[in-house]
């Protein structure tokens, strides 16, 4: 199968599809041992991964896995294969959509220019009619995903006229290299190698002021966040206090700062370019977890607010009456009671 399969393509969708069906694909969650699934963007918390600060406070054994993709994070949560895990705002709407027994437990980072739309040099593409008929690559299922049909709608581009494949991110930069795609929406370290023969045309920070947000979050099984409210609250309180050192001390970060050298080995992206990523995000601290902005209220709305888009698209059967129940504001609020 080549990396443009569309019976690929759709054979992937569909397995995702299952997966994410509902409990009937639910295992019990693990003890004190943990599987928490990160994925390759650059954020404060792979300082403190990086550092074993998670395992310190938890007093847990942490296996970390990665992921290239929100759905593939959503696939693995509800089969049981990890606990805790890193989605963006799209696939997390998808999911909780199909009602995936998960909650939010804490909005890792506000997207902006971190994601961003390249188009290949050469390819053709100067203003938004342009894409139509070209080829462009996106994770289906992820933020990006969601943030290109939104660029399109608002340009006035009908999707259905532009091509667009479902590729992870290593198969975006392979075949952005080759010549096999015109454009693609994407994260690092894939977004920094297609940089280099391409040109951004728009960032997710655009998407937003043009009505359509995104955001990464931290979720956990509903399961395992009962029957360990200790460990999610640690969970919450170190990612917090990474958030804290970065906003206190990350304008003086430079390419050989031991914490962008560790994030650069977790992400693979390059180190120069660490602390220019760090910027294209907001990381939002302790305090705003708890506001109404966020897990008080606001990270509900945009749930709501993005699944509305996903069923205007095709992409989900059905928008829930209430998706409350997959964001919880309790192990922040006890995270700001621990010591």
């Amino acid at each position: 199968m080549t990396t443009l399969s569309r019976r690929g393509l759709l054979a992937a969708t569909a397995a995702l599809g299952l997966l994410i069906a509902g409990p009937g694909f639910l295992a019990p969650a693990f003890a004190t041992d943990v599987t928490i699934g990160y994925q390759t963007g650059a954020d404060p918390a792979k300082v403190a991964q990086a550092d074993s600060a998670y395992e310190k406070a938890t007093k847990a054994s942490i296996d970390w896995r990665k992921f290239d993709s929100g759905a593939d994070v959503i696939a693995a949560i509800a089969s049981g294969a990890i606990q805790i895990g890193y989605v963006g705002s799209s696939p997390l709407a998808a999911a909780a959509s199909h009602e995936v027994p998960i909650e939010t437990i804490y909005v890792a980072a506000l997207l902006g220019e971190a994601e961003a739309l390249v188009v290949r040099n050469g390819a053709g593409i100067e203003k938004p009619e342009d894409f139509k008929g070209k080829k462009v690559a996106v994770p289906f299922v992820s933020t990006t995903h969601y943030s290109l049909l939104a660029a399109l709608k608002h340009w006035g581009v009908d999707a259905k006229s532009v091509e667009i494949l479902n590729l992870r991110p290593p198969e975006i930069a392979a075949a952005f290299t080759r010549g096999d795609i015109d454009a693609a929406y994407v994260w690092d370290p894939a977004l920094g190698k297609i940089k280099e023969t391409g040109t951004v045309f728009a960032s997710s920070a655009d998407v937003a002021k043009w009505g359509a947000p995104t955001f990464d979050a931290w979720i956990v099984r509903k399961d395992f966040a009962k029957a360990h409210p200790e460990i999610v609250a640690e969970f919450v309180k170190v990612t917090a206090e990474s958030y804290a050192d970065y906003a206190k001390n990350g304008a003086s970060w430079t390419a050989a700062s031991p914490q962008v050298l560790a994030i650069a080995k977790l992400t693979g992206a390059k180190p120069e370019e660490i602390p220019e990523l760090l910027k294209g995000n907001k990381f939002p601290l302790l305090a705003d977890q708890l506001s109404e902005g966020l897990l008080g209220g606001g990270s509900v709305e945009a749930i709501v607010a993005t699944a509305n888009f996903l069923k205007e698209q095709g992409r989900i059967e059905a928008v829930l009456k209430d998706y409350g129940p997959y964001v919880s504001r309790a192990p922040a609020e006890q995270a700001a009671k621990l010591n």
